[in-house]
């Protein structure tokens, strides 16, 4: 029978997890995304207006819930279901959730992306602000959230 050692590190992935979304807000780190369209190299989330998926993939990719970053909405859920997460009807603290598709003032309409606090809290990448933010997960009632997603690798 082997002794425990007491002396040993062992990471705690969710709380790192929890610790990384939660120090996210005002980081203009998730703000620029480049991809090379029509021979051109343009910044797709147009600095950091539309960066929620670049967001939430960037710190899944990091914690190696996901393949890969992503920069629309519905490839980041493309991978989150072939990298095991699944659809529940609660949140639970670190879910992922996918609020109801917005009309932009031009006339653009946009899904969005972001993580789930806990207590009625989320945070997400603001548009307007162009860097994530804390906010009510429902954005005050303003914003139905249409999908959420847990990974059971988290708890």
């Amino acid at each position: 029978m082997s002794k425990t050692n007491k002396n040993e590190v062992k990471p705690l992935i969710f709380d790192t997890y929890l610790a990384v979304i939660k120090n996210s807000p005002g980081s203009h780190l998730f703000r620029n995304f480049y991809a090379k369209a029509r021979g051109k190299s343009l910044d797709i989330t147009r600095n950091g207006e539309l960066s929620c998926a670049f967001f939430v993939s960037s710190i899944l990719t990091l914690f190696k819930m996901i393949k890969g970053v992503h920069g629309t909405v519905d490839s980041t859920i493309e991978d989150l279901l072939a990298s095991g997460w699944r659809p529940i009807k609660k949140p639970k603290i670190g879910s992922i959730l996918v609020w109801e598709k917005l009309r932009f003032k031009n006339g653009e309409i946009h899904k969005h992306v972001g993580f789930y606090l806990g207590q009625n809290r989320a945070i997400s990448n603001s548009y307007k602000l162009r860097c994530p933010v804390e906010h009510n997960w429902t954005f005050g009632g303003k914003r139905k959230v249409e999908k959420m997603f847990w990974n059971p690798r988290l708890k």
